[in-house]
């Protein structure tokens, strides 16, 4: 796997965990890069040849790469808990919702001068991350932890990704972006986290590098067959469903809990909130309708055909 060197030659991971500007050393350096407006209601810094939304998931991944020490036990959710009853009534899922679970590094972890103590963390440790694979911590690659990588059909990303910026605008006093503008920025890479294709084509030749180390999901299968995609992500972090899980619908009942149709109803979803760097987010901010081809319903052919010249 290959990644971009983020850390400066002169500091050591030592020197890092123990340096209380380090957030600010780098926000320092972002601060330098070129700016541009984007898909978002901040601007867009370039930065390895990409455009990020804000120097926060940037300065994150630096901060990440200085400090973050991975195990070979750790699993990576890649995408633009640890083991407990699926029906049990207490399930971290319905108290915390996904990203309390499971935490960005450049968003919730790795943010301002805030180091976290990681090492505390029993195995196995779950991240999650919205940064392309050039940019996750070096640590990983020569760790072993597996990264599982989830891409959708590029106009249905782009509906989603426009909804959800609208919604930020909306909290930053923004005018709301059509359709239009967000396609045409979206096809020029200026979208959070560089050009889609971009992003996916990185986890996409690891996978093919290395298929025991990243693991590629396609939104699209994983909607036609469930089931199917639980049992192999199972398998790929090395814990197979026992005959006697299998009898017992330990499979269907995780799907039931993980759909989209459980997930948007919760409470937590409903009335919670997450708290990341760059502000407090209505969780029900983070489901639209998770509906295959919906794009149809949003982009006129005509912009369609215009996109793929």
């Amino acid at each position: 796997m290959k990644t971009s060197p983020l850390q400066t030659e002169t500091e050591t991971d030592a020197e890092a965990q123990n340096n209380p500007e380090l957030y600010q050393h780098f926000a320092n350096l972002v601060s330098s890069l070129p700016t541009s407006e984007g898909l978002s209601s901040n601007q867009f810094h370039r930065h390895d040849q990409r455009w990020y939304c804000s120097l926060v998931p940037i300065v994150g991944a630096m901060v990440a790469d200085a400090c973050f020490t991975a195990r070979p036990s750790g699993i990576i959710i890649a995408t633009l808990p640890k083991e407990h009853p699926v029906d049990a009534a207490d399930h971290p899922l319905i108290s915390f919702g996904p990203h309390g679970c499971i935490k960005f590094f450049e968003y919730q972890l790795y943010t301002r001068n805030k180091i976290p103590d990681l090492d505390k963390l029993p195995d196995p440790r779950l991240f999650a991350t919205h940064l392309p694979i050039v940019s996750l911590p070096r640590a990983i690659a020569t760790s072993g932890c597996k990264i599982v990588y989830v891409c959708r059909d590029p106009k249905d990303h782009l509906i989603s990704q426009w909804d959800f910026a609208n919604k930020f605008r909306a909290m930053n006093q923004l005018e709301p972006l059509s359709v239009e503008t967000a396609a045409d920025l979206f096809c020029s890479g200026l979208s959070p986290f560089g050009p889609y294709w971009d992003h996916v084509l990185g986890y996409w030749h690891e996978h093919l590098a290395g298929p025991e180390q990243v693991l590629f999901l396609r939104y699209e299968e994983m909607q036609r067959d469930p089931a199917a995609h639980v049992r192999r992500l199972a398998e790929f972090v090395g814990h197979p469903f026992s005959a006697g899980e299998e009898e017992a619908g330990v499979v269907d009942a995780i799907v039931r809990l993980c759909s989209f149709e459980h997930m948007s109803t919760m409470e937590v979803t409903k009335s919670g909130k997450t708290d990341l760097v760059i502000g407090t987010v209505e969780n029900s901010s983070f489901f639209r309708r998770g509906v295959v081809g919906d794009w149809a319903n949003h982009l006129s052919p005509e912009i369609d055909n215009t996109k793929k010249k």
